[in-house]
C-alpha cells in the first residue's frame, strides 16, 4: 500500500465529458448569436428561422455549442445541429438514419448523421421538417445518447 489509498477503498469514477463546448444556456446562445451575425446576410434569416423552428417544434429544447464549435440543440441529448455554410444552412440530425423521414428530406451517406440543406427562409416551411425535429426529440426522450454519441445503457 502506498499510503495514498487505503485497502478496499474504491477509486472515484470519472465523470463522462460533456459533448458541449460552452454547455447549455446563455453562453451558448451568445456564441450562436455571434456566429449567425458573422454569416452571409442572406443566410441570417435562415439560421434565425431554424432557431425559432426548433424552439416551437420542441419547446423544452436548449441551445448549446458542441466540442467542434457547431451550434447544437439539446433535448435529453443532441437533437440536431445547425451548420452555416457559404450558400446554405444545414440542419443535421445525429441519429438521422433512425428517423422515418416520410417526406424524403434527409441527405447524406454517413453511418448515422443526415442533414437537410436550406438556402432560403422559405425552406423552413417545407412539409416534414417540423416532424423530423419532433421525431428526433421523441427518439432522444426514449433512448438518450451519451457523450460517446451511443445510446446510454
Amino acid at each position: 500500500m502506498n499510503g495514498k489509498q487505503k485497502s478496499g477503498a474504491s477509486k472515484k469514477t470519472a465523470k463522462a465529458p460533456s459533448p458541449y463546448k460552452f454547455g447549455l444556456g446563455k453562453d451558448a446562445e451568445k456564441w450562436i448569436d455571434d456566429n449567425v451575425a458573422k454569416s452571409a446576410p442572406e443566410l441570417r434569416p435562415v439560421a434565425e428561422g431554424i432557431r425559432r423552428l426548433v424552439r416551437n417544434a420542441v419547446p423544452k429544447s436548449r441551445e448549446a455549442v458542441n466540442a467542434w464549435r457547431t451550434a447544437a440543440f439539446d433535448y435529453h441529448c443532441p437533437l440536431c445541429l445547425m451548420m452555416i455554410g457559404k450558400r446554405h444552412v444545414s440542419i443535421c440530425f445525429p441519429r438521422g438514419t433512425c428517423l422515418k423521414d416520410s417526406a424524403g428530406l434527409l441527405e447524406g451517406t454517413g453511418k448515422n448523421l443526415r442533414h437537410v440543406k436550406l438556402k432560403s427562409a422559405a425552406g423552413l416551411n417545407i412539409a416534414g421538417l417540423r416532424e423530423l425535429l419532433q421525431e428526433s426529440a421523441e427518439l432522444n426522450r426514449q433512448s438518450p445518447l451519451g457523450a460517446s454519441m451511443r445510446p446510454k445503457k
